[in-house]
């Protein structure tokens, strides 16, 4: 067989993303909070690019956050004193720019006020990182005066204590018998001690064993309490009062006084240290009623960001041939890459305010009447609308948030499918899932009704070829219990 190397050409057709358009749709993604982190991430590392100032003074009167981190720093050109006669130099750089290239420091956009003031006053007013579960449980640990084997048993068991407080493994597979510096004696020993650690109720095998440690250590005296969680837990599971009951010897109603009881105790104590707050939501677009009549005005949240501009010193800087190569290339790039991300923020802001105002257009029932109005809406109808592709209405509405009549709600949740009802109008599957709610909140508890009556209660209402399992899925995606579990005694 003969071997050889021969070159061949052919034509085709092929798809790729450049940078830029990679970094378009990243920042069409990215939430108002997040954009604004982009944004000073960038302006700390690329050096051509800045603030405009006018927009900064404009920010600075509206801005509601006063520990804001990245801070103005004042421009100083030369040390005399005299910042007058600096700024009048610095304003008269035009043709004779290049007798300035070497001796006049690179200017920067004036940021917000005095920086090294303002960083310490946000570094005194943040708060201080919270302690972990874990580093909690062993700083009370190390105070136990224990053996030297029963405090390795303990350090082990608090290494596999969750979030929540409760012990993730089985007591025996922590214990090795060629390796492990204690017995299992010791290990249970340990849990012992482990378990009155605080918050009451830690290292917990189960939930079971969480509410009966919560009640020995509690003040109060719970005899009752206690009989009815060792004993009838399964029982109390499956909502059987009568059988209880009758079992324990007690009125249905002490046995409901009981269970309201329990119901103050913790089943998460874990999450009672070292738990973090809850991010804060930003909404990215406002929407109104119009002062001049029916409808809804829609603007962006973060309109009164402050524009981003390239430094005109770099700019010439870049352009000239007396300055080194190596700097110009850097330079350069630098400014594609300021130019990429002013773009892209445009492109996306510009975006974004589209797909709203066809959102808002097509739901305004919604905004005006509530829940019971929101309408089927795919998200092809809003890309043919925009005349954008579906890919970028999902990025667009994705993580964003908007403040309405309605109050702060996901854009997502605008997009849903639905049915015809009875009577032929499109009906959303949300108004469906709020129907259900409603009828469930008004039935009676003594007799609650099964999924099956509650479909036909649905079908009363107005909804077509609604089956049984559809209206299970649906309670479930709700966090609805069934019928046996919803009756009250």
């Amino acid at each position: 067989m003969r071997m050889e190397l021969s070159g061949q050409m052919r034509l085709e057709q092929r798809m790729k993303l450049a940078p830029r358009m990679i970094q378009s749709m990243e920042v069409l993604q990215l939430p108002l909070l997040a954009l604004q982190e982009k944004i000073e991430t960038e302006l700390s590392s690329n050096p051509v690019l800045e603030l405009d100032p006018s927009s900064v003074d404009e920010a600075l009167q509206t801005s509601q956050d006063d520990t804001a981190v990245s801070s103005d720093q004042e421009l100083v050109v030369d040390n005399d004193g005299n910042n007058a006669e600096d700024f009048g130099r610095l304003d008269s750089l035009g043709d004779d720019f290049k007798d300035f290239v070497n001796q006049s420091r690179p200017m920067r956009a004036n940021r917000r006020g005095d920086d090294s003031d303002a960083k310490y006053e946000a570094m005194q007013n943040t708060a201080a990182s919270p302690i972990s579960l874990h580093d909690y449980l062993m700083d009370q640990w190390h105070l136990y005066e224990t053996s030297d084997a029963v405090r390795a048993a303990g350090e082990a068991i608090i290494d596999y204590i969750d979030n929540k407080g409760f012990l993730t493994v089985h007591i025996e597979q922590l214990y090795n018998k060629d390796r492990s510096p204690f017995t299992i004696e010791e290990l249970n020993e340990a849990l012992k001690l482990v378990q009155t650690l605080e918050p009451t109720g830690v290292g917990a095998r189960d939930l079971r064993e969480c509410l009966l440690i919560q009640m020995n250590q509690s003040k109060e005296y719970l005899p009752f309490e206690r009989r009815l969680i060792s004993d009838f837990y399964d029982l109390l599971l499956e909502n059987r009062l009568p059988e209880i009951a009758k079992r324990m010897n007690a009125s249905i109603d002490r046995v409901k006084e009981a269970i309201a009881h329990i119901a103050k105790l913790d089943t998460s104590p874990g999450l009672l240290i070292g738990s973090s707050g809850n991010r804060p939501v930003m909404t990215d677009v406002i929407i109104e009623p119009r002062e001049d009549g029916p409808g809804f005005t829609v603007r962006l949240a973060g309109a009164n960001m402050p524009n981003l501009r390239v430094n005109d010193f770099y700019v010439k800087m870049a352009k000239n041939k007396d300055v080194g190569e190596k700097t110009r290339q850097f330079l350069q790039q630098n400014i594609r890459s300021a130019q990429w991300l002013m773009e892209a923020v445009e492109q996306r802001q510009n975006t974004l305010l589209r797909v709203a105002t066809a959102i808002v257009n097509y739901q305004q029932e919604f905004f005006e009447k509530g829940e019971l109005y929101l309408k089927p809406l795919p998200m092809q109808r809003i890309a043919d609308e925009v005349g954008v592709h579906i890919a970028t209405v999902s990025r667009a509405v994705a993580g964003k948030y908007a403040i309405s009549p309605q109050g702060v709600i996901p854009l997502r949740s605008l997009f849903t499918g639905g049915s015809e009802t009875q009577d032929g109008k499109e009906q959303s599957w949300n108004v469906v899932k709020v129907m259900l709610q409603d009828i469930i909140a008004n039935e009676d508890k003594s007799k609650p009704l099964s999924d099956e009556a509650l479909a036909k209660k649905l079908k009363e209402k107005g909804v077509k070829q609604i089956a049984r399992r559809t209206v299970a899925k649906y309670r479930k995606l709700l966090n609805i219990p069934s019928a046996r579990f919803r009756k009250k005694f």
